[in-house]
């Protein structure tokens, strides 16, 4: 249930963290063997420095569920967006939690009832589909990557992509016709 998974904090104590780290790894970069858990190769994938795990302190475990699900669900999307050849390129990994984050302040999932209608219709897609809130995820980043790339953004304009992505998935989900995630527009990005 997604209540649950909101409140598990990353712990790179916990063999089951260590081996999904392991697993996004060895979905981005298939081909390199990863030498420790902790080293500068995290870098590759967009991650502030040599320990990814300093960088879930905001959105915990989920965030890093919401990446490997990316990576192993979406797999050409998830490398296009990661391997990017044209354009400036995001740090990826970082602009992932930021995705999760976004998300979750967006549809008010820590309320009892979402108070808006993103979050309303939300509430009605997971109830059609338990995944709803991943495959979100997935349309999303890849919403923001497009704006990246549509503003021209450069790291310091990084928040006003993230809002201006906000903007429009609050849009597609305020729409009164959608029943099930694959309606939402953006979601031929994925």
């Amino acid at each position: 249930m997604l209540q649950e998974r909101l409140g598990v904090p990353f712990d790179e104590t916990r063999l089951d963290h260590q081996e999904a780290l392991q697993a996004l790894w060895n979905a981005a970069f298939p081909n390199v063997k990863l030498k420790s858990l902790i080293s500068e190769q995290w870098k590759e994938m967009g991650w502030q420095g040599a320990n990814p795990s300093t960088d879930f302190r905001g959105c915990g475990f989920i965030s890093l569920e919401n990446l490997l699900y990316f990576a192993t669900r979406y797999p050409a999307c998830f490398h296009r967006l990661l391997y990017k050849q044209s354009g400036s390129r995001l740090m990826f990994a970082v602009a992932g939690i930021n995705v999760t984050f976004m998300l979750i302040q967006m549809l008010d999932l820590f309320s009892e009832k979402p108070k808006c209608l993103p979050g309303l219709n939300f509430i009605k897609l997971i109830g059609e589909d338990d995944e709803a809130f991943d495959v979100i995820y997935c349309i999303a980043f890849a919403m923001m990557d497009a704006q990246w790339l549509a503003m021209r953004a450069s790291y310091m304009e990084f928040n006003d992509v993230l809002q201006a992505t906000r903007t429009q998935l609050e849009r597609e989900l305020s729409l009164e016709d959608i029943q099930r995630i694959e309606e939402l527009p953006a979601f031929n990005l994925i």
